[in-house]
């Protein structure tokens, strides 16, 4: 990587979500050596640091302070510096300030780089059973009423499978809000992901607010919702279809384009729809 490097970039590097097993050799080679390190939480990054041997120059980069750090950090890449962006679990930039950081490189024309690594959206997805064709990251639910509201609304008819993060002590509420806004649906609740206590419970929103108002919820959990069931069309006999013509009639449309409309309203033949209009 390094001949990509040598004229500054932005580097995003993919960290265990648990298992520091799980950190690539192309990841530890990046942070060898890039020329510093951005952090969510740089005590969190010591200690992986620390792991691996690795010594490299931290800065502090989260919610808190990245409108000014974006800044600093970009100028400082193009000055000819190398940056790795590091969060505490997973990939930087997914539902994370790393966003921010990505999108200014981009507007200043700064070479952002990545290695992948660990995802607990996609982890979690893969070992939940639920259809993985077809997903929506929906992140964490506000805890403000009214966009919390907007979100759940929002999601009610989406019909592909629901990602969502949430943190244990919110769960319950979370699963009853969901439960009250999308109806009874299968979920599988993945928690502590690659850990020693690793799980994946497969069961309903109903059974799952039941268990989690006895037993406390513990981990981080990710929480993924089957999608919305296509609703079934009202069907359409071959008489009320023949009415529907009649009134276009009515309005001046000749009968057998009537036919044809009311045919292609319904999806019963023309034909069909044509001889009981002749009757």
């Amino acid at each position: 990587m390094s001949n990509e490097q040598k004229n500054g970039a932005l580097v995003l590097v993919g960290t265990p979500i648990g298992n520091l097993g799980d950190f690539s050799p192309r990841a530890k080679d990046a942070l060898e050596s890039c020329d510093f390190i951005a952090a969510e939480d740089t005590r969190v990054t010591l200690k992986l640091l620390n792991h691996f041997g690795i010594k490299k120059p931290l800065i502090s980069y989260y919610q808190h302070n990245m409108n000014g750090r974006s800044d600093e950090i970009c100028d400082r890449i193009e000055s000819g510096e190398v940056c790795c962006l590091v969060t505490d679990a997973g990939m930087p930039a997914i539902s994370d300030p790393g966003e921010q950081l990505v999108d200014m490189c981009n507007e200043r024309g700064i070479k952002v780089l990545c290695v992948p690594g660990p995802s607990a959206v996609v982890t979690a997805l893969a070992m939940s059973g639920l259809p993985t064709g077809r997903f929506c990251f929906e992140g964490f639910l506000s805890v403000s009423g009214k966009s919390r509201r907007e979100h759940l609304s929002q999601i009610q008819d989406e019909r592909r499978t629901m990602v969502f993060y949430e943190a244990p002590h919110k769960l319950l509420n979370t699963l009853r809000d969901l439960l009250q806004s999308l109806g009874d649906r299968r979920i599988a609740l993945a928690r502590e992901l690659t850990k020693l206590h690793e799980e994946v419970i497969r069961t309903t929103l109903f059974q799952a607010v039941a268990f989690y108002e006895e037993n406390p919820a513990r981990g981080e959990f990710v929480i993924i919702i089957e999608g919305a069931k296509p609703q079934e069309e009202e069907q359409v006999d071959l008489q009320s279809a023949a009415k529907i013509a009649r009134g276009l009639m009515d309005d001046g449309m000749a009968a057998s384009a009537a036919a044809k409309e009311a045919a292609r309203q319904t999806g019963h033949k023309k034909s069909e729809i044509y001889k009981l209009l002749a009757e």
